[in-house]
């Protein structure tokens, strides 16, 4: 029966995608010798952030209080994150293969993994990945077989941050999206519409200028 092995060798944006995409170069070896012909694997993924595997400057501290609360309780709350489940069937191959484990992204700051990784000024985000699903192997009699993936396959891979922002640039230059309850939207829509604004920035500009008017008493 195939040993599998995984592990991710690079991640990079997808181009001309409808949606963020970031596409992980997955590399799947077969550790048996001699090795099987496998002709497809059923493959799934759960991706988990860990951010408790690296360190955060003073700025990064400040952008993760939301997630995390004050550094002083991290040693509680720097818990590991889920951030995809994603599902691939991997063609035939015999040894090793490698494929691309497309996870899709979003930019919607209401999502605990978007406001982690916009957090991070550069360097690497840790990250675990999971692996279960079905194999599909010529048994010693040349017929088809089935087995299971074991559980305690994974990889640990650190993702450039640089890669996800600019996967994100590819798709919202100068953008950050935000989602509002329906009653704070309509109130919003209001107060734009009685002061003639053009546009969500115009209004949320003129509010902001009235929050920094300076305190007269």
């Amino acid at each position: 029966m195939p040993d599998l092995t995984f592990r991710v060798e690079d991640a990079a944006p997808v181009a001309f995608a409808a949606s963020p995409y970031l596409a992980f170069k997955l590399r799947i070896t077969d550790t048996e010798v001699p090795a099987t012909s496998i002709p497809a694997i059923a493959l799934r993924c759960q991706i988990r952030i860990e951010p408790a595997r690296r360190r955060y400057d003073p700025e990064e501290q400040a952008r993760l209080l939301d997630l995390f609360g004050e550094p002083s309780r991290w040693g509680r709350t720097l818990l590991g994150l889920l951030w995809a489940h994603v599902s691939l069937i991997v063609p035939a191959f015999e040894g090793s293969t490698l494929v691309d484990l497309l996870v899709p992204c979003t930019f919607d700051f209401n999502v605990a993994a978007t406001k982690y990784f916009a957090a991070l000024g550069d360097g690497e985000a840790p990250l675990s990945l999971l692996f279960s699903g079905t194999i599909f192997h010529a048994g010693d009699d040349g017929a088809l077989q089935v087995a299971p993936i074991s559980w305690e396959k994974e990889a640990d891979y650190r993702l450039p941050v640089r890669a996800w922002k600019a996967m994100m640039d590819l798709h919202y230059p100068n953008i950050a999206w935000i989602g509002l309850r329906k009653d704070v939207f309509d109130r919003l829509d209001q107060f734009k519409r009685r002061r003639g604004l053009p546009t969500w920035e115009h209004a949320l500009e003129a509010l902001l200028a009235r929050d920094d008017a300076p305190v007269t008493s």
